[in-house]
């Protein structure tokens, strides 16, 4: 490819080594100079015509827009934690779910009988109440004892066996208490338990593949896979040439094939610190509004860098 320094020193060459009919010029300084601005002309003409259409090709090269591709702001495939059967199945391919939906449960009659025995035992109270009143009667009862002994009525033995019963009973309540405690946590566990059996959407979006259905066994293996597509992600590859003009908060134009959707605004979230040396090229992240889930994602799209703008301030 010619560039403008190329025509120059094409046109100073012509001009400096021949005649207008291609042979070397005279002697005389006077007709010299006439014969080689005469040659030179046309030469300059042609090679500014050339050097203008070039420049104004790589510069409708540049300002091209780059092939990009729009994508699901995040894509999980969801499944159980526990090994089971597929006792319910709540949504079907195209559902919008919502975060903590309840999206499938596996068969779990055995974990919601243990959850109930173990709810059961939490909340019994009446071992901890009948320890309790055991340590206040023989809390009386020391009492008393201290009482008499001043009036010399009981004997000291008496005393400290009414010491001992005393510690005894509080230790049956310490004891109670600490038994009430490991119920209760063993009440949270078989409840851990039973929501493995269940399978929950981890974010908002869309059931975009159903993989099983009711009465199949699985082993871990996912049961549907969702997509968030508000926002949605443009990916695309960049020149190296750009790289520092592109930055975070910058908006830039998105356009698509879709004839509902033909231009759209898409805000740059990430900018690749890295250059990939075998394509000389990086990668631009960008953030694509998608609150009504209107445009769908996995569309090719072009994206034009040329006209971005910084974000816009909050307020204005």
């Amino acid at each position: 490819m010619l560039h403008g320094g190329t025509c120059n020193s094409t046109l100073a060459s012509a001009a400096s080594r021949f005649s207008p009919d291609g042979r070397k010029a005279p002697g005389d300084a006077a007709v010299v100079a006439s014969n080689r601005r005469s040659a030179v002309k046309p030469w300059a003409l042609k090679c500014a015509a050339a050097c203008s259409v070039m420049l104004a090709a790589a510069t409708a090269h540049s300002a091209e827009a780059m092939a990009c591709l729009i994508e699901p702001d995040r894509v999980a495939d969801v499944g159980a934690q526990a090994v089971g059967v597929i006792e319910a199945l709540k949504v079907e391919r195209g559902d919008s779910v919502k975060t903590g939906q309840l999206i499938a449960r596996l068969a779990n009659d055995v974990e919601q009988a243990s959850s109930n025995v173990a709810e059961a035992r939490a909340t019994a109270d009446a071992e901890l109440r009948q320890a309790e009143a055991a340590y206040d009667l023989a809390m009386s009862k020391l009492q008393r004892n201290r009482d008499l002994l001043k009036q010399n009525f009981v004997s000291p033995q008496a005393l400290e066996q009414a010491e001992a019963e005393a510690r005894v009973a509080e230790q049956r309540v310490a004891q109670s208490r600490e038994t009430r405690r490991v119920a209760l946590r063993e009440f949270k566990l078989t409840t851990a338990q039973l929501k493995q059996r269940e399978v929950r959407s981890p974010f908002d979006g869309v059931v975009v593949e159903r993989y099983r259905t009711e009465g199949e066994r699985i082993e871990r293996e996912p049961v549907v896979r969702v997509a968030r597509i508000n926002p949605l992600r443009v990916e695309a590859i960049v020149p190296a040439s750009q790289f520092g003009s592109v930055q975070p908060g910058q908006v830039a134009r998105v356009r698509t094939d879709l004839p509902m959707f033909p231009l759209l605004e898409a805000t740059v979230v990430l900018v690749d610190r890295v250059i990939d040396p075998a394509s000389n090229s990086f990668r631009v992240r960008l953030s694509l509004p998608n609150p009504e889930q209107r445009i769908p994602s996995g569309l090719r799209c072009k994206l034009d860098l040329g006209g971005a703008r910084p974000a816009p301030k909050p307020g204005t």
